[in-house]
């Protein structure tokens, strides 16, 4: 299954390789260059294709969890002050996708969208410390009974230059529901009430939808 912002730049690279395919028939007598060029063709194919699928996650909803909003690697924990809706201090984790994750968002948590803002920005690569706060960037705040107020971001990396965001102010939204994707590399922040119980560590691999971030 893929995602469905993809399916227009699918059937292009679809298309243009087959046309590829055609035209290279019709220009090369030389069988090796040919297979060589139209193989090359082929993999940017597949590498387009298994970027923008969309894997089932199957999440067992529970309140007083945080699931991981993303796939990808838990590059930070820290202490922060968060200043652009908080105001306080909070615990930061930021997970960073390669661009061979999957990079489809999902909602960490059910419950009401508090708000939701996108930011334009610089691509600074999104390990870079201060990606989180300079780079292009969506910040969605979910409310529920259990946790109370918990934020993620959704950041632009180098490579990346288009943010996705379904979430809407006052909507009610489901934990591990699709919540929009990131094209091409970037790097999902949690901000998180200080008293967390963390279930991640640095550099542990995270899948999204399933794996839990934090507890209550």
């Amino acid at each position: 299954m893929f995602h469905k912002e993809g399916h227009t730049i699918i059937l292009i690279f679809l298309f243009a390789v087959i046309a590829d395919i055609l035209l290279l028939e019709y220009i090369f007598s030389d069988g090796l260059n040919k297979v060589f060029l139209q193989t090359a063709s082929i993999v940017v194919l597949v590498l387009v294709l298994q970027f923008f699928r969309n894997p089932t996650r199957h999440t067992t909803l529970n309140d007083k969890h945080i699931i991981s909003p993303v796939d990808g690697k838990i590059v930070n924990i820290e202490k922060v002050y968060e200043k652009e809706y908080f105001k306080d201090d909070r615990i930061q984790v930021s997970i960073f996708m390669s661009p061979l994750n999957v990079h489809v968002t999902r909602y960490p948590i059910s419950g009401l969208v508090k708000y939701s803002k996108y930011h334009p920005g610089k691509y600074l690569v999104a390990w870079h410390p201060k990606s989180s706060e300079k780079n292009e960037r969506t910040t969605v705040v979910i409310e529920n009974n259990a946790v109370g107020e918990i934020l993620y971001r959704q950041i632009a990396g180098a490579v990346a230059r288009r943010i996705v965001n379904y979430a809407k102010v006052d909507k009610n939204v489901i934990q591990g529901k699709d919540a929009g994707f990131i094209k091409f590399g970037s790097r999902v922040d949690l901000f998180l009430p200080v008293d967390s119980n963390l279930n991640v560590k640095i550099n542990q691999s995270v899948k999204g939808g399933e794996d839990i971030i934090s507890e209550f």
